[in-house]
């Protein structure tokens, strides 16, 4: 049986991934789909650690932009993203895979207390780690908490899920026949605004030199097929990688 490229991985998903195609909320349906392909990764022996984001229920960004204390509603899009990790939690556990979620912003009664350490215990002991609450700090989106945690655990990779399946120079479905870029170097995704994550986020993967893939979460066994190596959607590396 062909070995995973990855032994550690950051998976950030997006929130409106969990929508379906639905407006709003989490599709039970799709996040169960979602744990399947989780659990598929974790039974190669690879250690998924997962970053999700509170897209679906509520956007700190969008609310400051009509007039809210943008550290208010950065707070609130934070336990957004509390609500999409306990709705994966049980989706994994129904399924029968052990996790951990930890919350940047202290909330003992559902969650513990994000500490590096213990995290990375976890995930040698085999649970699934799910990390809520963004950086626990308002103006950091979940990109960077994602790069900012796959570099504290030290994974192989940041995975980006999305609903698209890759990187596009622009919007594929107001841009018919744009075709997918392959790949990207750290500085061309900032040099071209092009929409991966955040200049924060990819800032700090190129100075510490993550590798980041961006690809689609919709479409069944995706992950594994990232995870075990085949050229599935966009890989941004630094410029000597192969």
């Amino acid at each position: 049986m062909p070995e995973a490229k990855y032994k550690r991985i950051l998976l950030k998903i997006s929130g409106e991934a969990l929508m379906g195609d639905a407006s709003f909320g989490i599709r039970p349906e799709v996040i169960t789909k979602v744990a399947e392909d989780i659990i598929e990764v974790d039974r190669l022996g690879v250690e998924v650690a997962v970053v999700i984001c509170g897209g679906n229920i509520f956007r700190g960004v969008s609310a400051a932009s009509y007039g809210m204390d943008r550290a208010s509603a950065d707070y609130m899009g934070m336990l957004a993203t509390v609500i999409n990790a306990l709705a994966l939690q049980d989706a994994l556990e129904r399924l029968g895979a052990q996790t951990r979620l930890q919350s940047a912003i202290t909330m003992r009664e559902v969650a513990e207390p994000y500490i590096r350490r213990r995290a990375i215990r976890h995930l040698e002991k085999g649970r699934i780690v799910i990390f809520a609450a963004g950086t626990g700090n308002p103006y950091f989106t979940t990109d960077t908490a994602a790069a900012l945690r796959a570099m504290e655990i030290q994974a192989d990779v940041l995975l980006k899920a999305t609903k698209v399946d890759g990187v596009y120079p622009a919007d594929p479905e107001t841009t018919p026949g744009i075709e997918k870029i392959d790949s990207l170097t750290y500085l061309e995704v900032l040099q071209r605004q092009l929409k991966v994550m955040d200049a924060t986020a990819i800032s700090l993967a190129m100075d510490n030199d993550m590798p980041v893939i961006v690809f689609n979460l919709t479409k069944p066994g995706y992950i594994k097929r990232v995870v075990m190596g085949e050229p599935v959607g966009t890989i941004v590396k630094g410029e000597g990688n192969g």
